[in-house]
C-alpha cells in the first residue's frame, strides 16, 4: 500500500495546491443536487463523510464506485455556520474540506468505502496533503453512528499495527454534526474542468488513474 500510493501522490501534489487554483470563473455544476439525486433513488441509502485533503480529488475518486449514488463536496467539523470556501481556507473555522457520500448499501458497504479512503490519500501527514496545508486539509472520518465509529477505529488500529504505513496514522475520528455544501463551482470539479485547469491534469488525473487500476472491480460500468 505505502509504496504504491504515497510516493505517487506526494510527488505530484508537491508542485501545486488546491487553494492556489481557486477560480470562480471555472465551470459550475448545474445538475441535480445530492438530495435530489438521493430522492430519485428508489432503494435504501446510507451516508458517509470523509476528509482526505482537497475535496476535488476525493469527489472524483468516490464518484467512480459502483453503488455510490452521489458525492457532494463541502465542509464539516467546524464551529462557524454556513462557511464559505474563503472562510474555510483561513483555517480558523475548524472545518475540513470533505465529501458527503450517499451510497446504496446493498451494492457497496461502509467497509469498502473505508478501504478506498485509506488508500487514496496519506493518512499519516498531520493537517496536510501534498502542497495543501492547514487543518482544513486534515484526514478525517466524520462518523454518523456507533457502527461507523467502531469500524473506523478498528481499521485505523489494524493498519497501524500492520505497518501498512511508515508513520502512525493521524486521521481524526469525529462525530458528524453538520455538513455544509460547498459552492457550485466546486461540485463535479474534475469532470467539468479537467481540460482547462492544470491542477486536474497534474494532481487529480494521475491519482484517479491509479485508483481505477487498483479498484477496477469496484468501478461503475459505463
Amino acid at each position: 500500500m505505502k509504496t504504491f500510493w504515497l510516493a505517487a501522490f506526494t510527488g505530484a501534489t508537491a508542485l501545486i495546491s488546491c487553494a492556489q487554483n481557486n477560480n470562480q470563473n471555472l465551470k459550475m455544476n448545474t445538475t441535480k443536487t445530492s438530495k435530489e439525486t438521493e430522492a430519485a433513488f428508489p432503494g435504501k441509502t446510507d451516508t458517509a463523510t470523509f476528509g482526505t485533503g482537497c475535496f476535488w480529488c476525493t469527489e472524483a475518486v468516490f464518484e467512480q464506485l459502483e453503488g455510490v449514488v452521489s458525492v457532494t463536496s463541502g465542509y464539516s467539523g467546524g464551529h462557524v455556520a454556513s462557511p464559505s470556501y474563503r472562510d474555510v481556507c483561513t483555517g480558523e473555522t475548524g472545518h475540513a474540506e470533505c465529501v458527503q457520500i450517499v451510497y446504496d448499501s446493498s451494492k457497496i458497504s461502509f467497509d469498502e468505502l473505508l478501504e478506498v479512503f485509506w488508500q487514496v490519500h496519506d493518512p499519516t501527514t498531520l493537517n496536510r496533503q501534498g502542497a495543501d496545508e492547514g487543518t482544513q486539509y486534515r484526514s478525517a472520518i466524520f462518523y454518523h453512528n456507533d457502527e461507523q465509529k467502531q469500524k473506523a477505529e478498528k481499521y485505523k488500529t489494524e493498519l497501524d499495527k500492520s505497518g501498512a504505513f511508515n508513520n502512525p496514522i493521524v486521521t481524526t475520528l469525529e462525530p458528524f454534526t453538520k455538513f455544509y455544501k460547498a459552492e457550485n463551482y466546486h461540485q463535479d470539479y474534475y469532470e467539468l474542468n479537467k481540460n482547462s485547469n492544470p491542477y486536474c491534469s497534474i494532481v487529480i488525473q494521475p491519482k484517479l488513474e491509479k485508483f481505477e487500476k487498483v479498484f477496477k472491480n469496484k468501478l461503475k460500468k459505463h
